[in-house]
């Protein structure tokens, strides 16, 4: 990582991050419906999703509203530098970084290639698809294993014309906002 585009994006985060603590969080239940339905994302099909910390776009409803449409939801685990997944069936445990968790056995870093969408947080997107996360590089390892559509959701004001890039950056083949519902990228 070049230090001009990290400390770009550092810089980023930092201003998200407060302006997050600001703001409304948005549950997103509603708009990840839409997003299933643009895909024909089908019952017994399986979505990635991620249960939302503080501040996050997202929710526990969320996640739940999925499952009522009768979607098979895996939630990330996070397994030493890697993300791991495993089917929610309702149940949620205490995880790294604060994250929640669902209890169920692990299905290995590879499940996320079994997923019809995959939902994923973000900081922000830009019009190209880039993703601005948290800087762990977790989703961009876990992305990478990913045949579903990537649709990143952030707060309409996280939308963004452009964000630093690099090579290793996975884009998003949409995004998903309160106010704009979903927009395929690239714009």
């Amino acid at each position: 990582m070049t230090s001009d585009v990290s400390d770009r994006k550092n810089t980023l985060r930092t201003r998200l991050r407060a302006a997050r603590r600001r703001g409304v969080v948005p549950s997103m239940a509603a708009e990840v419906l839409t997003a299933v339905d643009a895909f024909a994302v089908s019952p017994g099909q399986t979505v990635c999703a991620y249960v939302a910390s503080a501040y996050e776009p997202g929710s526990l409803e969320m996640v739940e509203a999925l499952r009522s449409h009768g979607l098979r939801v895996l939630l990330p685990v996070v397994v030493e530098s890697s993300l791991d997944w495993a089917l929610h069936t309702g149940e949620l445990r205490p995880g790294a970084y604060g994250l929640r968790e669902p209890v169920g056995p692990l299905l290995g870093a590879a499940a996320v290639g079994s997923a019809a969408l995959v939902l994923v947080p973000a900081l922000a997107v830009d019009h190209s698809g880039v993703r601005l996360g948290k800087g762990g590089g977790y989703y961009d390892r876990a992305l990478t294993l990913s045949t579903g559509p990537l649709v990143a959701l952030v707060r309409d004001e996280e939308f963004v014309p452009s964000l630093p890039a690099e090579p290793h950056d996975v884009r998003m083949d949409a995004v998903l906002t309160p106010g704009s519902g979903l927009v395929r990228l690239p714009l």
